[in-house]
This record gives structure tokens, C-alpha cells and sequence, in this order.
């Protein structure tokens, strides 16, 4: 082989390699690019379907920054947009003894952090929150730290003082309408009241940004609240309670229960106030029923003619005596027995009207079951069951024999005034033409008649002391000795006075409830609701009828020219 020849060969084999790295590399090439080619696809699909979720998906919408910036419970408001409960950061401090990794968890000694602790918290005891650090037991020293405390204590240079960031729930109102909202636990939960009952709705994450809107009015639950303090500061009484309700919708406007607590500092002391005496304790509400068993009675036509005269001597009847708290004569008709309120008069009516058809009427009023409200705390009635003999009947027609809540009394009171329609009271705001249905209990001849009746009382009788001027009121007090074993407490009774205005056009009942009240100057030295729960209702009345649309109109009245003539001028209880 020549030298060409080899040359030739070493060429050809060069040039082979060449190609051969070229369709290689060319190779290496196309797999690259595919492989750009699928990733920037998935990319892309990644991308369109990140796209498609944030525009037409509104569960992971919601998932946005913008989401980081709602709070983590909703917010409650009254019928007005007014906040009740609200939800805002807020610190913590917090002992953890382990921040230095061991060894002493403080590098002052505890009684110096706790001295500096104390200057910045002026209600912290020093001592045990020195006991505390000295023990390095690690916990809460303190909820809600202001941001300006926050930066006193990092100054202090403790490591072991840590500020956590949590969420605090708020009540601007403070204790205002503190048995209506509850509180929320240290566990987020909702307690008591309508924190409880929406619960849930106010800790979702698909709806915390909205707000919960109550029936509640916060100017009528203030005037509420604030009227019901003074009836009982004037007369010590052990405790008081009120509600305001709409009698076409059910709508609770205003509801107190005296002595209240602060679901901003829930103690102790608040935790014994938060038994709420409108909707879990039943009570014997007296004389307030006696309305409600002349409206039975005119309904089922056992009482007619308002002339009629019936006796009002003591009345013996199953080895027991009906009497008066005092003696109203020989005889009295219908709108004198309620004027008066005699319990005589009330048993001959129901004697006439017979128990079975009273204790249906107080059925179809929900007197026999725990009072109808989204409260959790409901009180189930003291109810006899089976049938009522004469003399049951006729100690339940004047409001003994039978406890209830103010709640209920309420709401009957609303079925009496408003045409003959019972309802259920809600804490929800109930939009225009959605009210519930109801049942019709009386007939709207017998509603009219009451209407009549009631505002008798109130110009005549024992309600003189809350006949606000050009407000129309009507309604019957009840003053009921408290039953202990074997019988009833003399020295203690529950003073009720229940109410509804404007009479011409009722729109509203208010009750007003004192516990234990006492014979003070403020009540003329009485007890008995006359002269204590019935001025509650008269100073009330004109502070929130304003407020609710109801003008003072003194050009205004019911036509009480058919009942007139039947009432001699006078007062009893």
C-alpha cells in the first residue's frame, strides 16, 4: 500500500467520524428541543388552568392575598348595619421558658421582669407573675397586648417574653346586648348567644367576609336596657328583664337581661349574669294573663256582652278560695275585672269558657313548649299536662299554675294585638314580606276588642303609669308571688307590666320584668308592678317609638266610646 493509498484511508476515515459526531450532535440536539418543547407546554397548560381556576372557580378565587386581609371570623351586626362583634389582630404574651434553649429561661431574675412586666401592666400582680417566670412553667401571662405594650415589653430584651400574633373579638357596644350576642371562647367557638348559633356561618372561610345582620336595633336596645338598670336600682330588685318585639314579624328589636355581663372580660362575676332571664327562666307572670284568657274567652263566645256582670266575692271551689288582693265590691263586668284585675272575675269567666278551650288557646300560643328563638338557652314552661280540672283553669287564667318566659308572654301578647296571628320570634332581619306565616290563634274581632281592652287599662286602671302621652299604649301588669314548697313566697313576687303600642295600630310589645322588686320612695313604697314595671314601659315608650317610626300624636286614640260607659273611674291591682 502506497503512501496515497494511506492517506486516502486516514481521510476517508476522518470524514466518516465528522459525520458520524454531526448526525449525533444533530441528534442531541432534536431530544433537547423536544424536551424544551414539552416543558414549556406543561407550562403553559399549568398556566391556562391557573388562569381558568382564578376566573371561574370563586371557592379558589377566594384564595387570593386579597383573602389574607379578611378577618377569620365575621362580623354581627344590628338591623342597621351597626357593629356588634368584631374581629381584629391583636398580641398575646406568652412564657416560653425553653426561647434560650435550656438552662435559665430568663436573663434578669423573675422578680426584676416581673417588676418591669408591672410598670407596663398596671393590674398584674407582681408577686405571682413572679412565682410564675421563677417556676418556667411556660403559658399566657396576658391576652390582648396593645401594640404600644408590645413594644414596652420587647424592650425589656427577654427572649422568653414572646408576642404572638392571634385574632380578638371585639364587642364595640361592650355589655350591651351581651345575652343576645354571647362571647367567643378562648378555642375560637362561639358561646351563650348568636356567636354560638352562627358559629359556624361566621368561621367559614367561604363566607367570613360578609356580615351576619340581627333584628336587633342597637338605639332601642340602649333606651332597653338603660330603663330597665333604673326600675331596678329604684327598686332593688334582685335582677330585671325586657324585650321589644315586633307583632307582625316576630322581629326581637331590642332584649335585656339584667344584671349583664361584658363579653370583652368574661369572669367570674360574668359567668354567674349570663342565665338569661327572657328566654331560659320561667316564671309565673300573674295577672298579665288575664288578657289572654278574655281574648279564649271572647273568641269561643263565652263572653259576649261586656255589660255583664259577674260575682266578686270570694269564690270557694275544690276545698280551695279565690280571692282578691283586696275587695272590689259586690260585682264587676269584663273590662272592670281587667281595670281592676280581679282574680275572682277571672275564674267565673273561665268557668263559662271551660279549661279544655283555655288550655288549647295557651297551646296554640306555644305556652306548653320551650319559647320559639334561635337562642340556644330556652326554658321549658312549668305545664300541666293531661286534662286540667276547673280549678287548674282557673288559676292558670290569672297567671298561676302555670311559668313561662317573658319571651313567650311576648309573643302571645303579639298574636292578641296584631289580628289573631302567632308568630315565632327570630333574631334574624327579616327582609320585607318574609315574615313567617304563623297561625292564626283569634279572630281579628277578638285582636280589635283587646285592642280596645287594653288600652282601657292603661287609661283607666292599674296601667295609668305607662300611659306615655300621644303614644297609645295599652297593657296589663302582673304581680306574682314567687312559689317556694308548699306554697308561695309572701315577702317576694315578680312585678311584670306587658304592653304594645300604638293601640290604634299596634306595631310593637314591649314586657318589662322586675325580679324581687322593693317598696321603695322611687315606687310610692309599693311592690307590685303598678308602680315599678309600668313606669319602665311609660319612660321607655317615648325614647324608642321615634326611633321605630311611631310619632306622638295626641290627635290620635282608640275609640273606647262602647267601654266607657262600663268603667267607673279607679285603680287596683
Amino acid at each position: 500500500m502506497n503512501a496515497l493509498t494511506v492517506s486516502t484511508a486516514i481521510y476517508s476515515g476522518r470524514a466518516r467520524l465528522v459525520t458520524e459526531r454531526q448526525v449525533s450532535l444533530g441528534v442531541a440536539r432534536m431530544r433537547v428541543l423536544l424536551v424544551a418543547v414539552l416543558f414549556a407546554a406543561l407550562a403553559f397548560a399549568a398556566v391556562v388552568r391557573i388562569a381558568y381556576l382564578g376566573f371561574t372557580d370563586p371557592a379558589r378565587a377566594s384564595a387570593s392575598f386579597e383573602d389574607a386581609l379578611l378577618p377569620p371570623r365575621g362580623e354581627i351586626t344590628d338591623r342597621n348595619g351597626e357593629p356588634l362583634a368584631r374581629a381584629f389582630p391583636a398580641f398575646a404574651l406568652w412564657y416560653n421558658p425553653e426561647a434560650l434553649g435550656g438552662g435559665s429561661p430568663l436573663v434578669k431574675s423573675p422578680k426584676e421582669v416581673a417588676r418591669e412586666l408591672a410598670a407596663i401592666f398596671g393590674d398584674i400582680d407582681e408577686t405571682e407573675l413572679a412565682d410564675r417566670l421563677a417556676k418556667g412553667k411556660a403559658g399566657y401571662l396576658r391576652r390582648r397586648v396593645l401594640p404600644e405594650e408590645a413594644n414596652k415589653v420587647q424592650a425589656i430584651g427577654e427572649l422568653a417574653l414572646e408576642l404572638p400574633q392571634e385574632t380578638d373579638r371585639h364587642y364595640p357596644q361592650g355589655s350591651m346586648g351581651a345575652h343576645v350576642l354571647g362571647y367567643v371562647g378562648a378555642d375560637g367557638k362561639g358561646r351563650v348567644g348568636m356567636e354560638a348559633v352562627l358559629d359556624k356561618q361566621l368561621s367559614d372561610p367561604a363566607t367570613r367576609g360578609q356580615s351576619a345582620a340581627l333584628s336587633i336595633d342597637v338605639r332601642v336596645q340602649g333606651a332597653l336596657e338603660d330603663e330597665l338598670t333604673k326600675g331596678m336600682r329604684a327598686t332593688n330588685a334582685l335582677g330585671s328583664a325586657g324585650i321589644v318585639l315586633d307583632v307582625d314579624t316576630g322581629e326581637v328589636l331590642a332584649l335585656a337581661s339584667l344584671p349583664e355581663f361584658d363579653p370583652n372580660h368574661i369572669d367570674q362575676a360574668g359567668v354567674a349574669n349570663m342565665f338569661n332571664r327572657v328566654t331560659n327562666q320561667v316564671y309565673e307572670l300573674g295577672s298579665t294573663f288575664k288578657p289572654l284568657t278574655v281574648a279564649a274567652a271572647i273568641d269561643a263566645g263565652a263572653v259576649r256582652d261586656m255589660s255583664k256582670r259577674y260575682s266578686a266575692r270570694p269564690f270557694p271551689i275544690g276545698g280551695f278560695t279565690i280571692r282578691d288582693s283586696h275587695p272590689l265590691g259586690d260585682s264587676l263586668n269584663t273590662p272592670e275585672m281587667l281595670i281592676h284585675s280581679s282574680n275572682v272575675v277571672t275564674a267565673h269567666i273561665v268557668q263559662d269558657l271551660g279549661a279544655d278551650r283555655l288550655k288549647k288557646t295557651m297551646a296554640d300560643l306555644g305556652m306548653n313548649e320551650r319559647p320559639y328563638i334561635e337562642l340556644p338557652a330556652k326554658g321549658y314552661p312549668l305545664w300541666a299536662s293531661g286534662k286540667w280540672p276547673l280549678l287548674r283553669g282557673m288559676t292558670v287564667g290569672y297567671g298561676h299554675g302555670i311559668a313561662v318566659t317573658p319571651l313567650h308572654l311576648a309573643s302571645a301578647y303579639a298574636a292578641m294585638v296584631n289580628g289573631g296571628i302567632w308568630r315565632p320570634a327570630t333574631m334574624h332581619k327579616v327582609a320585607p314580606g318574609h315574615a313567617a306565616k304563623g297561625r292564626r290563634v283569634f279572630k281579628a274581632s277578638t285582636s280589635a276588642r283587646m285592642n280596645q281592652l287594653l288600652r282601657m287599662i292603661a287609661v283607666y286602671g292599674t296601667g295609668r303609669n305607662a300611659d306615655a302621652p300621644g303614644f297609645r299604649v295599652g297593657g296589663k301588669t302582673g304581680s306574682a308571688e314567687k312559689p317556694v314548697a308548699g306554697g308561695y313566697k309572701k315577702n317576694a313576687i315578680v312585678a311584670t307590666f306587658a304592653a304594645a303600642f300604638p293601640m290604634d295600630r299596634p306595631r310593637y310589645v314591649v314586657i318589662a320584668m322586675l325580679d324581687e322588686p322593693q317598696g321603695t320612695v322611687a315606687s310610692s313604697f309599693q311592690r307590685t308592678a303598678a308602680w315599678n314595671a309600668a313606669p319602665v314601659v311609660g319612660r321607655l315608650v317615648p325614647r324608642i317609638g321615634p326611633m321605630l317610626g311611631v310619632a306622638p300624636d295626641s290627635t290620635r286614640d282608640v275609640d273606647l266610646t262602647d267601654l266607657a260607659p262600663l268603667v267607673p273611674r279607679g285603680r287596683g291591682e
